[in-house]
């Protein structure tokens, strides 16, 4: 079953593809991206891509410690690299705007920006806002902080005349979530926690978000794209608290399963690659659009999460 790995699609790459690859020979000194989870797995290996393609990368990481060693590392396969390190907990909403302030306050420029932190399918817990942790750590942190980062992004784009980038890594498991989609009434109640579910619906409010915020930056004429993508079956530590997704990942679908190379792919493409020019308010898998499920689409649903997303975080 392998073969179908190889299959190319509309953009000429294929699932196979590494993020070297689908950035080779592209140069991007000029440009500046924050990465969130930095420090492991698809995210150090979009961080070190990044950094090998010119870009100033800042590692947005909630371990300060393990971020600077990576660093280290990707500097030493790379000398003219340029990372800094700072931190961010997206789980913490205080600690999502303090970032943002901080970040502001470098005047640094903002081109990309890839929010790629998560966790899939731990017991319930709430985060220091109160809020389920998946659905606060996958989506509401990312949330609130794109709007803290966006004018610093629109001003970027105007600036240097080059398209701004968001890219947001959702998950093929946004297909499989609670029934209407996002549970917005009883989002906090453990009775009706399920972890995998839980973890859908916040791949699921992903997407939506890329969808309302390109229709959003397209009526007002900004030159920013947002897209999501679904990375790959990938043997991550990201899915350490789910005995099912272990067995999809070393049982069942091994034989579809990606390195983390061909698993950064996909945000790398979105990232840099000049083919989606334009591109915004879509879903990507292995380097090519793909369509997601009918509740990623409705834009009722998007519309109705991002008032949620900004109830939740106007006094943050």
């Amino acid at each position: 079953m392998t073969w179908l790995l190889a299959l190319k699609g509309k953009s000429g790459f294929s699932a196979r593809n590494t993020a070297e690859y689908v950035t080779k020979g592209i140069d991007a000194h000029a440009l500046t991206a924050i990465v969130t989870g930095p420090t492991s797995g698809i995210g150090l290996e979009t961080t070190r891509v990044l950094a090998l393609r010119g870009v100033h990368v800042v590692m947005a990481a909630r371990n300060v410690e393990a971020a600077n060693k990576c660093k280290e590392t990707i500097i030493n396969g790379c000398p003219s690299a340029t990372i800094d390190v700072m931190e961010l907990d997206v789980s913490s909403l205080h600690s999502v705007k303090n970032f943002a302030n901080e970040y502001i306050s470098k005047s640094l420029p903002l081109n990309i920006l890839i929010c790629n932190a998560g966790v899939m399918a731990p017991p319930f817990s709430l985060s220091k806002d109160g809020i389920e942790n998946q659905f606060a750590t996958n989506y509401l942190g990312h949330f609130h902080l794109t709007n803290l980062l966006l004018d610093t992004m629109k001003n970027t784009a105007r600036s240097c005349g080059r398209e701004g980038r968001i890219v947001l890594v959702s998950s093929e498991v946004h297909r499989l979530t609670y029934k209407g989609g996002i549970m917005f009434d009883k989002l906090n109640d453990e009775k009706c926690y399920n972890s995998f579910y839980a973890y859908g619906q916040s791949k699921l409010a992903n997407i939506l978000h890329a969808k309302e915020l390109a229709r959003r930056l397209k009526e007002e004429g900004v030159d920013i794209t947002v897209n999501a993508l679904h990375p790959g079956v990938i043997a991550t530590n990201l899915s350490r608290h789910s005995s099912f997704m272990s067995v999809c990942l070393y049982g069942l679908f091994k034989h579809l399963q990606k390195n983390i190379p061909q698993g950064a792919s996909t945000t790398c493409y979105l990232a840099l690659n000049p083919k989606v020019k334009g591109v915004s308010g879509e879903y990507f898998a292995d380097n090519n659009v793909a369509k997601p499920s009918r509740k990623a689409k409705d834009a009722e649903l998007a519309k109705k999460l991002w008032e949620f997303g900004m109830e939740l975080t106007k006094s943050k």
